[in-house]
C-alpha cells in the first residue's frame, strides 16, 4: 500500500472566495506531483444550496464529501488536467479550484525550436515535423555570405547544395508547414564565412534570401526549391559586430509583400550579446532563443539556479515577442550547459515560465536530441 508524507495541513482561501479556509492534506508523492484533499468541510459551506454566490460556470457542491486532487507543481498542462477533472466533480471544494487557478494564472505555457540539418545521420526533415514535439524548426546553415561572396547553404549530410540536391528539401518544408511548423533558413553558425562590410552590403544579402529562401523569384533554381520559408534566424556567432539591425530591417519589410517574415535570434547568455546585442534593441525579432550553454557564468549549474536565472531576467527585458531557453538535447552537445530533463521539469522551468515573454525553449540539435530523447521527455511540460 501507498504511504505518504503529510507536507501541510491547512490552506487560506482566498480573498476573492466566499468561503472560509478549507483545511487540507497536502501529500507528497514521488517527484514533484502532490495530492490535495480536503479534510472537513468549513461550517459556513452551503450545500446544493441555489442561492450560494458560486462563480461563473463552477455548480453547487456537496461540502461534506471529501474531495482529492492531484497537482504537478513545475507543470501548467497537469495543473490544468487537475483542475478540469476537479470542476467536474460535484464534491470540489470551491477553494482548491480558485488556488489551482491562481497558480496556473503565474505560468505561461511554451512550444520547443530545434535546429536540424548539421548531421546526416538525423531523421529528415518531414519526419522532424512529423513527431509532433517541435513548433519551430530553424534549417542550419547558410554559412556563407556576405562581402561580395556567393551565397551557399551547408546541410552536412543531408544533401548537396553545389549539384542543387537541396531542392528536393521543398516537399518537407511544405508538410512541416501544413502541420503549423514555421521553418526558419538559420544563417551564420559556428563555423562559416560571413561578413556584412556595409549597408548596402546588408541590403544585397538581404535580396538575395528574399529571392531564394522567401516569397521572391530567382532566375537560378532556389536551393531549397519552391517553399516559401516562415522567415530567418540570426544565429551569428563571428564575422563583424555592425549592420546586423540593418540586415534585419531589410528583411523585416519584406513582410510588406504579403505573407510575414518572422526573424529569430541565437545569442550568447552572457548580456549583451556581442555580436548582434545591438540589433536585438531593434524590437523587429519575433523570437530569441538564448543559448544558455557554453557560457558557465550565466548558465545553470548543478542546482545553482542564479546565474541562469539572472541572465533569463535579463534577456526577457528586450524588446522581442517571445524568448526561449536555449539548450543542448545531450551532454555532448555542447561543452557545458546540459540539463537532465527532471532538471529542467523541477528547477528550471518554474523560474522562467513566470516571465510573459517565455516562449519555449530551443534544443541544439535533432541529432543530438534523438540520442537523449529529450524533447519527448520534457515536451508536455514545456
Amino acid at each position: 500500500m501507498l504511504k505518504f508524507r503529510v507536507i501541510n495541513h491547512s490552506l487560506e482561501s482566498p480573498k476573492s472566495s466566499v468561503m472560509s479556509p478549507i483545511p487540507l492534506d497536502i501529500y507528497k508523492l514521488k517527484s514533484h506531483w502532490r495530492l490535495f484533499c480536503r479534510r472537513s468541510a468549513p461550517k459556513d459551506t452551503l450545500v446544493d444550496d441555489p442561492q450560494a454566490q458560486t462563480p461563473p460556470g463552477i455548480g453547487p457542491f456537496k461540502a461534506a464529501e471529501r474531495t482529492c486532487v492531484v497537482q504537478h507543481t513545475a507543470t501548467k498542462a497537469s495543473i490544468c488536467s487537475s483542475l478540469m477533472a476537479a470542476i467536474r466533480s460535484p464534491a470540489t471544494p470551491l477553494l482548491l479550484v480558485c488556488s489551482m487557478l491562481a497558480f496556473v494564472g503565474r505560468l505561461h505555457a511554451g512550444s520547443i525550436a530545434i535546429y536540424w540539418g548539421q548531421n546526416g545521420f538525423e531523421a529528415t526533415l518531414a519526419e522532424t515535423c512529423a513527431s509532433g514535439n517541435f513548433k519551430f524548426v530553424n534549417i542550419a546553415f547558410l554559412p556563407t555570405f556576405g562581402n561580395g561572396q556567393t551565397p551557399m547553404i551547408n546541410l552536412a549530410g543531408h544533401c548537396d547544395p553545389y549539384s542543387n540536391g537541396c531542392t528536393g528539401l521543398s516537399r518537407d518544408i511544405a508538410a512541416c508547414q501544413r502541420a503549423g511548423i514555421k521553418v526558419l533558413l538559420s544563417i551564420g553558425g559556428g563555423v562559416g564565412s560571413y561578413y556584412l562590410s556595409s549597408r548596402e552590403d546588408a541590403r544585397r544579402v538581404a535580396t538575395y534570401i528574399w529571392n531564394n529562401f522567401l516569397g521572391g523569384s530567382s532566375s537560378s533554381p532556389r536551393p531549397l526549391g519552391d517553399a516559401v520559408l516562415d522567415g530567418v534566424d540570426f544565429d551569428i556567432e563571428g564575422g563583424t559586430v555592425k549592420h546586423w539591425d540593418e540586415l534585419a530591417g531589410f528583411l523585416k519589410a519584406y513582410s510588406n509583400k504579403g505573407k510575414k517574415v518572422y526573424l529569430s535570434a541565437a545569442p550568447q547568455c552572457p548580456f549583451p550579446d556581442a555580436w548582434i546585442g545591438e540589433a536585438l534593441t531593434t524590437g523587429l525579432f519575433d523570437y530569441v532563443w538564448v543559448q544558455f550553454y557554453n557560457n558557465p557564468q550565466c548558465q545553470y549549474s548543478s542546482g545553482n539556479t542564479k546565474n541562469m536565472a539572472d541572465a533569463w531576467k535579463q534577456w526577457t527585458a528586450i524588446p522581442a515577442t517571445k524568448v526561449f531557453l536555449g539548450l543542448p538535447a545531450a551532454p555532448q552537445a555542447a561543452g557545458s550547459g546540459f540539463i537532465p530533463p527532471e532538471e529542467l521539469i523541477s528547477q528550471v522551468l518554474p523560474i522562467v515560465k513566470r516571465s510573459d515573454k517565455y516562449g519555449g525553449i530551443m534544443l541544439w540539435s535533432k541529432y543530438y536530441d534523438e540520442l537523449t530523447g529529450y524533447s519527448s521527455k520534457v515536451k508536455h511540460y514545456v
